[in-house]
């Protein structure tokens, strides 16, 4: 019993955050239930982004019913590359990634083929709410595909990696990059098997890396070193995230992004309720910097002033450098 006691004060005393602290007093307390919709919904999401200027993945179609599944053939005859998922998906259930065609089939991210008919399949599947948070019907997003920057092959299986922020009322407070590994199936979901890594606020450089909550040093399938890779245009993410808070509205989220080798970086979506496995990335507790940005928060409204995305920025990065 005395070990489990020190274990819990060890991680209070680092100011990790439990599943119950999130959700009482980050989650209820910052996230209004209205707001919902706009995280829960990438389409809305999309939308919404593209209005307050914030790069996204080009949206080439929005299929609502089964009867618009008949126009995707010729929708489909002019690219070789896409992306189809979910629009009220989660943890990467139910997405399909096309990356090129062959002798009259498409190639996935991972080199299966398939045909035209198991895309429609896909597509019908997800309109039935398969995939959907809440098993409600749902609506199938046909997106442009991200091509990583080659910065990433060196420690990356397949797949987009990207980079989670989490973000209290508009402050960075962490963040990491989500590595796809071949146990992920090239997916960057840290419950399929990708690798978290963490990164520090202020330079933008990766730190240690964890895997299925164990940290580890090095990628398991090309072997190399995750730690010390500088992530390009650092400052740009980090505004991003900040600005996705006047956004969404809502004062605790996640914000996934993800660096194209063309486009640069791009917000994916949002979540209300994001994970905690970032902590043992960045060997970090979040409540305590939670804790820090309350401390400004209060002391800001004490003034009645308040910080613009820039200065969130700039606060976060000056308070969180590791």
């Amino acid at each position: 019993m005395s070990g489990i006691i020190k274990t819990w004060r060890g991680l209070r005393e680092k100011g990790v955050m439990g599943i119950n602290s999130r959700n009482a007093s980050f989650v209820l307390q910052y996230n209004q239930r209205k707001y919902y919709p706009l995280v829960d919904n990438k389409v809305l999401t999309k939308e919404r982004a593209l209005k307050a200027g914030i790069n996204v993945p080009e949206k080439y179609e929005v299929i609502r019913t089964e009867k618009e599944i008949r126009r995707m053939h010729k929708l489909l005859e002019e690219r070789s590359d896409f992306v189809i998922k979910p629009a009220q998906g989660a943890a990467g259930e139910g997405i399909m990634i096309i990356a090129d065609r062959f002798e009259g089939h498409y190639k996935t991210v991972s080199g299966r083929l398939v045909s035209y008919y198991d895309i429609e399949f896909q597509i019908s599947n997800i309109l039935t709410g398969m995939y959907s948070l809440a098993g409600a019907r749902d609506e199938a997003l046909i997106e442009y595909r991200v091509t990583p920057d080659p910065l990433f092959k060196r420690i990356s299986y397949e797949g987009v990696p990207d980079i989670r922020i989490i973000v209290l009322m508009g402050y960075p407070i962490m963040a990491m990059v989500r590595l796809p590994t071949r146990q992920s199936g090239g997916k960057a979901n840290l419950h399929q098997g990708a690798i978290g890594v963490g990164v520090n606020l202020a330079t933008g450089i990766t730190l240690e890396g964890s895997w299925l909550n164990s940290k580890i040093s090095r990628h398991p399938d090309t072997y190399n070193e995750v730690a010390g890779v500088q992530l390009p245009d650092w400052d740009n993410f980090m505004y991003l995230a900040s600005k996705c808070y006047e956004l969404c509205n809502l004062g605790y989220i996640g914000v996934d992004l993800v660096l194209d080798k063309d486009r640069g970086p791009l917000m994916l979506e949002l979540n209300a309720r994001p994970g905690l496995n970032i902590q043992i990335s960045n060997n970090a507790g979040l409540e305590k910097r939670a804790n820090i940005v309350e401390a400004r928060l209060a002391e800001l409204a004490r003034k009645g002033e308040s910080d613009t995305p820039e200065q969130r920025v700039k606060f976060s990065q000056e308070m969180f450098a590791v």
